[in-house]
């Protein structure tokens, strides 16, 4: 029983495929423009992995910012179905999901069951999501991916007093311009993004276990920042690429799908 979950973000595009339960192939790549040949892109990559042909496929379900977009899925679900039922499977005792993309952020409240309690979504403002990190990283002229190295190194506690990314952004220039280390501007990023976002996760109720998923689930600075914001500790879904939680739950979904 072979089926496949595809989840196309606005930066990235990540395809899961699975036989009974198992995980056989998963794929992150870039997305493009469009949907739709992020889509066929990935899961090309994923087939390819797993040694199969798009005929294997079974069942398919569709996830993300482009889901409506993708010509092979038999059908499309939430973001927030499938990172609960990705997050849960992986870890049964999860209780929350912060899940930080490139251009937004949802926290999940789930049951010991797995079912959705509440949720909340941030999809209007880029602080709070990996593109406030993007920007901030190109104000740096630092790499993205080196930026939560970097705040590991930092030794003064700067403040980002803006969260809007345009202003923010002007702090940084300022801050650079007083011969401020880039480690302790980091730092203080990585906080203020915390900040926008555990408050996100506060207005339902914070509770233990939370799980952080997403492209930015892999900035151990701002792993360290969220977890001193919400006052608890969160976790990483073990040997998983933390990007393709929400591709996973659509597969598990398509799994479902075909047992019925």
């Amino acid at each position: 029983m072979i089926v496949a979950g595809c989840d196309v973000g606005s930066l990235t595009a990540k395809a899961v495929i699975m036989n009974d339960g198992e995980i056989l192939a998963s794929a992150v790549t870039r997305a493009g423009t469009k949907p739709k040949e992020s889509a066929e892109r990935v899961l090309d990559i994923a087939l390819t992995m797993a040694g199969l042909r798009r005929d294997d496929i079974q069942y398919a379900v569709g996830t993300g910012y482009g889901k409506d977009q993708i010509p092979f899925v038999n059908q499309s679900e939430s973001e927030i179905s499938c990172h609960a039922k990705g997050a849960w499977w992986r870890m049964p005792s999860a209780r929350m999901v912060i899940d930080i993309g490139g251009q937004d952020a949802k926290a999940i409240k789930m049951d010991e069951n797995g079912a959705i309690v509440r949720y909340v979504y941030n999809d209007k403002c880029a602080s709070g999501t990996g593109r406030f990190l993007e920007v901030m990283a190109e104000a740096l002229g630092v790499p993205l991916e080196d930026m939560g190295s970097l705040s590991e190194a930092s030794t003064e506690k700067l403040t980002i007093s803006n969260q809007c990314v345009i202003f923010a952004e002007t702090e940084v220039v300022s801050l650079i311009n007083e011969r401020k280390k880039p480690q302790d501007i980091a730092r203080a990023l990585h906080k203020a993004l915390a900040s926008r976002v555990a408050s996100l996760a506060k207005s339902i109720g914070v509770t233990e276990d939370i799980v952080m998923t997403g492209g930015v689930a892999k900035n151990s600075g701002v792993f360290k920042a969220l977890s001193e914001g919400l006052g608890l500790p969160v976790k990483s879904l073990p040997d998983m690429d933390p990007q393709i939680n929400g591709a996973l739950g659509a597969a598990l979904i398509a799994g479902e799908k075909m047992k019925k």
